[in-house]
């Protein structure tokens, strides 16, 4: 196991292992709090977090920091936010199997050092590669999988949210909320207790 969050991370800044490092401008890591229960995984970086180095900071950073605040009471500083693809695909194509097979140790290492109780993917490819299957988020989501210890929700991409309007938004507070009894459930201190519930 490495040694650490920041080994893993210095390991992925120097990464030459698929074509993607050549366009890249940064490795887009992660980020958030290396000891939440819980962490998102996207697909891959775009254009505004490859300028950064930092995930999910566009227009569907924005709005997954809104629905997590508002469907599950958490700010991004208490969560943790990685991709499956730690450069940016060019012209944010999907990302090519090779890319996600060489990406994949940097990932796997993340989730084992963090260890969180839930695990939120976003997306068709984040939730495929950990599940391991070849359904369709739209089949995939809307229920919980045992995954690693923990407990996987897949769920729609906030970028197709912002395309498709009011379903795939009723779809994504819906994952989330669920997400949130699954913390609750692994007793996790993310997620508050509600007053006067029994034991």
């Amino acid at each position: 196991m490495p040694a650490s969050l920041a080994a893993v991370a210095a390991d992925a800044a120097a990464c030459t292992r698929c074509s993607l490092a050549a366009g890249r401008t940064h490795v887009v890591f992660g980020m958030g709090d290396p000891t939440s229960d819980l962490m998102f995984v996207g697909e891959g970086p775009g254009a505004e977090e490859d300028k950064q180095g930092l995930p999910f900071v566009g227009r569907s950073g924005k709005l997954l920091d809104q629905l997590v605040l508002e469907e599950m009471g958490l700010t991004r500083d208490r969560v943790y936010i990685a991709n499956v693809v730690k450069c940016r695909p060019p012209n944010n194509r999907d990302p090519l199997p090779d890319e996600i097979a060489a990406c994949r140790p940097f990932l796997d290492s993340q989730i084992e050092l963090i260890a969180p109780k839930v695990v939120v993917t976003l997306g068709k490819f984040a939730g495929q590669l950990l599940l391991a299957s070849k359904e369709g988020i739209t089949r995939l989501r809307g229920r919980t999988y045992p995954f690693a210890g923990a407990v996987l929700v897949p769920t729609v991409h906030p970028a197709y949210v912002l395309r498709g309007g009011g379903e795939p938004m009723a779809q994504m507070r819906a994952d989330l909320v669920r997400a949130k009894r699954a913390l609750a459930e692994a007793g996790s201190k993310l997620v508050a207790t509600p007053s006067g519930a029994g034991s």
